[in-house]
């Protein structure tokens, strides 16, 4: 079974290498990812964090005279 995923994993190597021969330009894509998964990330959390805050203050408010 070792064989055989050893064998396979250097088949499937082969053939990403066969189609990405160039990697120049990879690490500016990776980072370009990374950095849009951040700020997908920030984004969720600020809205959020947003609207927890609004009705938090809202209720509040309300109880207010």
């Amino acid at each position: 079974m070792h064989d055989v995923l050893t064998r396979w994993a250097q088949t499937s190597a082969a053939r990403a290498q066969r189609f990405a021969p160039d990697e120049r330009g990879a690490s500016f894509v990776e980072y370009a990812m990374l950095l849009a998964l951040v700020v997908v990330v920030c984004v969720a959390a600020v809205t959020m964090i947003g609207t927890t805050t609004g009705e938090s203050l809202s209720s509040t408010a309300s109880v207010l005279p």
